[in-house]
């Protein structure tokens, strides 16, 4: 079920309505209530994956009370990788297996010998790799006795399936998400307010802002042979703001949808086009992935703990296993490595944290320092994104190639005004209300009440206007 679609606007308020009429009762009905309604939203893509979601939530609640249970260092490691087979035993199958298989048999075939074997027609299930994740946080924490282990089942099974960030995050740790399952929610009329405001310019990022740009980015990219060079920037940053609309977007609703609900998720982007720096930026895009990666693989490898060798190891790791997370294909292990080779001179001269505060903090207009070093910072990421959005590695490299030719001094081939428009008009709204959660959050509350509505009627004109070029947002298939 897509948020930007007629299914969600219908079950949406439903399930709202049951929910806040359940308020009277014990926490436990609301619970169950998410539960059926996660379930229910899950199986409507796909009932039939709706055991693996129930089969982790089984594997991982037994575990937690195991280690509870124990404190054997032998039957508490057991307990742990228990849990990690399981879950990245799932996530390897339907995500990795033929990957693996095609390129042990290319190489295998590279070094003379005969091998034959077919690939699998493995359907990928949506959202596996966050509620993975997810899941998996909360068995980690509990062997670290970081977190109580939980024997309310209602509970971890809403945590695990709720269905607002279920699919595509934010990827939330256990020791935030789940103690709030336990505590009576009571309806805050302007947390649900506020939440609304966040779902609203959600779906703008993703009708108005990535929807547009998907539909230049894929005409570009598709037939980027036949493009010159200043055509072939134009789409991949097309793809930049694409993706980005598109992720942030689904954010956006996500976390304004658990507000409606009495729930607090984490942020999941900062405005990170906004960023002066590499380190910068993976401090503001996805958020809950790269913290993820921090807590649970680059500090058990290390961290910064060890000298500089150390660190640049353990910085490749996670760039590499970052971009081997988002799919099986080449083109994204060489995203996550090209970003590493980013960050790699901001390491070694120890200024990967020089740029904690936003941009321009307190101020209308950034310093010119900062401009030029948020234009280099966007410039290096729309290369990168190339790698991302390309089919292979051959058409990531001809793509760039194309660039960097005499036609990039020419003027585009493919220049929609009205695109461009909506682009401006979205990096001045970003940047106005960038001190905020979210861009809307602080920025409308200091104007008119009939300034403030118009804006709201704008923007929804727009959404209705948009609406017709429905598409799937981009992480569902990671």
């Amino acid at each position: 079920m897509l948020f930007n679609s007629l299914d969600f606007a219908i079950f949406l308020p439903i399930v709202f309505a049951l929910y806040w009429l359940l308020d009277r009762f014990n926490v436990r009905y609301q619970n169950v209530l998410i539960v059926a309604a996660s379930y229910f939203f899950y199986g409507w893509w796909d009932w039939r994956f709706l055991s693996l979601i129930l089969f982790s939530t089984i594997v991982d609640y037994t575990v937690g009370n195991g280690l509870k249970n124990t404190e054997d260092n032998l039957k508490r490691k057991m307990l742990l990788w228990t849990s990690i087979v399981v879950n990245l035993g799932f996530l390897g199958f339907f995500k990795y297996y033929n990957f693996f298989l095609d390129n042990f048999i290319e190489a295998f075939s590279f070094f003379g010998g005969e091998f034959s074997s077919q690939s699998l027609k493995i359907i990928l299930p949506v959202g596996i790799s966050f509620y993975t994740f997810q899941t998996l946080s909360y068995t980690i924490d509990v062997y670290k006795k970081n977190l109580e282990p939980t024997k309310d089942f209602i509970s971890f099974s809403a945590f695990v399936s709720f269905f607002p960030q279920l699919v595509a995050g934010p990827i939330e740790r256990a020791t935030n998400l789940l103690p709030q399952f336990y505590d009576k929610r009571k309806f805050d009329y302007s947390k649900a307010v506020d939440g609304l405001r966040q779902i609203l310019w959600g779906l703008f990022k993703k009708v108005v802002i990535a929807d547009n740009c998907a539909e230049y980015a894929n005409m570009i990219f598709n037939n980027s042979a036949e493009h010159s060079g200043s055509t072939l920037v134009l789409g991949a940053v097309f793809f930049t703001f694409q993706i980005y609309g598109d992720f942030s977007g689904y954010s956006d609703i996500a976390i304004g949808v658990s507000r409606l609900f009495g729930f607090d998720l984490m942020k999941n982007f900062a405005f990170p086009y906004f960023s002066r720096d590499i380190a910068e930026f993976w401090r503001r895009w996805h958020i809950s992935l790269s913290t993820w990666f921090r807590d649970y693989l680059y500090i058990p490898l290390g961290g910064s703990r060890g000298g500089k060798w150390m660190q640049v190891r353990n910085t490749f790791a996670i760039f590499i296993v970052s971009g081997f997370w988002h799919g099986a294909n080449w083109t994204f292990i060489v995203w996550g490595a090209l970003n590493a080779i980013y960050f790699l001179p901001l390491l070694l001269l120890n200024k990967n944290r020089s740029n904690l505060d936003i941009a321009g903090k307190g101020g209308l207009f950034p310093k010119a320092r900062e401009v030029f070093e948020m234009m280099g910072t966007f410039g290096l990421t729309v290369i990168a994104w190339i790698f991302f959005r390309a089919d292979s590695l051959g058409h990531a490299f001809s793509y760039i190639q194309g660039i960097f030719t005499e036609s990039l001094f020419r003027m585009p081939t493919i220049l929609p005004k009205l695109v461009l428009a909506l682009l401006a008009f979205f990096l001045v709204i970003e940047w106005v209300g960038r001190e905020g959660e979210f861009a809307l959050n602080q920025l409308l509350l200091k104007w008119n009440r009939m300034i403030r509505w118009s804006f709201y009627l704008i923007i929804v004109a727009m959404i209705v206007l948009f609406s017709g070029k429905q598409q799937e947002f981009i992480y569902f298939q990671f």
